[in-house]
């Protein structure tokens, strides 16, 4: 059984990792290598944020045009949406800023 995988969450548009015990109990080279694959996955999620806020400028924009309510609560709906994964995306970002890969003693 691997202790941690990587499975690829299709609203956050990355991979993110599945620990089944915290890092900080795996062995040391599994640290390692899991530390190695976040921060290449985790070197993705600037530009994913930036793919969403151009489409929720695009909406943005098209939400300016329109006058029919429902479509203007749809695109204030895909907005939303699309915003709280980008929030998702800036925690995910930060989750490994105060984790370090400690040597064992």
């Amino acid at each position: 059984m691997e202790l941690v995988t990587f499975e690829y969450d299709n609203r956050l548009g990355i991979a993110v990792p599945q620990f089944t015990k915290p890092l900080e109990e795996l062995p040391y080279q599994e640290q390692v290598q899991v530390m190695l694959h976040w921060e290449k996955e985790r070197g993705k999620i600037p530009d994913r944020i930036a793919e969403l806020e151009n489409e929720i400028n695009v909406l943005q924009d098209l939400l300016y045009e329109e006058s029919h309510f429902d479509t203007s609560c749809e695109l204030n709906s895909n907005i939303s949406s699309l915003a709280s994964t980008i929030n998702d995306l800036w925690l995910w970002y930060r989750a490994d800023e105060n984790v370090e890969v400690r040597a064992h003693h």
